[in-house]
């Protein structure tokens, strides 16, 4: 049933699908049970299997962001804490239930050599222990003080900020963009959103054409989201896709994958942002899957091309 897809794929990648696939097959046929402690576990050892460069960076330091729920760890990635540098939250994926600063290190610390920028990551709470709104909350938190923390701390900084999430943390990096357009106090300059979480409804083609056996799956991401929408949430309401547009909204990258069930909903995002009239663009990664930069030693040159991506929105679009 993949065949005419998969011949997509570069080898290395087809490969561990293919295997990945099978171990899936016997996993389900001696009973395996989807829990929140082996989807962490295997989220967090696929980090860890496939991304294992580990830049050096000028500095990282831990501190905490007060916030009126919950004081909000963060990392603080410095490329060069001699110079002033503008700065971008990174929210990171994990479909709100799983994933950490922790596990996203070495590809934050990438992240940061290839931006230049300094990059935050919080450690925002997860579900479904601290389901929805907890994350929204502690990711607005630190968008209104990481400037705050970092005076603190006395690194230099420039006034700029930019949010950057990966899947889970894109939902959420798009919704502090449009909850700010409402909030004079905080001015966010542009967004990076890749493979990202905008539809909590499901309802984009890609959703079926690619939800079975490209990683992210169509019945985990419903399991992922009862995890986190516990409440009587209005599930189109709360997906940034169907949010209000203004003139406010920053500036947008949108980056999704050929194979990723949520591909669709990214490129309707970008169009909404257009057809308002706001600047904003698009960039499938042909032969890829969700979270490929993930994958980062099974898939180097589309994760470098990212990176290259990622730099040149950030700065040659200032």
């Amino acid at each position: 049933m993949h065949d005419e897809r998969d011949a997509a794929l570069p080898k290395p990648l087809r490969d561990w699908l293919e295997q990945t696939r099978a171990a899936k097959a016997v996993a389900y046929a001696k009973g395996y049970r989807r829990t929140v402690i082996n989807a962490r576990e295997t989220f967090d050892a696929l980090i860890r299997t496939f991304v294992t460069e580990r830049p050096e960076l000028g500095l990282v330091r831990d501190d905490v962001i007060p916030a009126p729920d919950y004081p909000v760890p963060v990392r603080i990635y410095h490329p060069a804490p001699e110079e002033a540098r503008p700065v971008a939250l990174f929210l990171h994926g994990g479909g709100h239930v799983a994933g950490s600063v922790y596990v996203y290190d070495s590809l934050v610390r990438r992240l940061a050599l290839a931006t230049g920028w300094i990059i935050v990551a919080v450690e925002y709470r997860l579900a479904p222990e601290c389901p929805y709104p907890a994350a929204l909350k502690d990711s607005l938190a630190c968008a209104k003080r990481v400037f705050r923390c970092l005076t603190g701390q006395g690194l230099p900084h420039e006034p700029r900020l930019g949010l950057i999430g990966d899947s889970g943390g894109g939902a959420l990096c798009a919704t502090v963009s449009h909850l700010a357009q409402h909030d004079p106090g905080l001015d966010i300059e542009a967004q990076v959103l890749i493979y990202p979480s905008l539809d909590y409804t499901l309802s984009q083609p890609s959703v079926v054409a690619n939800g079975e056996g490209y990683l992210l799956e169509r019945e985990r991401i419903l399991w992922l989201f009862d995890c986190y929408l516990q409440g009587e949430e209005n599930r189109r309401s709360v997906s940034p896709l169907f949010m209000d547009i203004t003139e406010q909204l920053p500036r947008t990258l949108v980056i999704t994958a050929e194979l990723d069930p949520l591909r669709d909903e990214g490129a309707a995002y970008v169009e909404r942002l257009k057809a308002a009239g706001l600047t904003a663009e698009y960039r499938l990664m042909p032969g890829m899957v969700h979270a490929y930069l993930n994958l980062a030693d099974l898939v180097p040159d589309a994760c470098s091309q990212t990176y290259a991506l990622l730099d040149r929105f950030l700065n040659d679009g200032a």
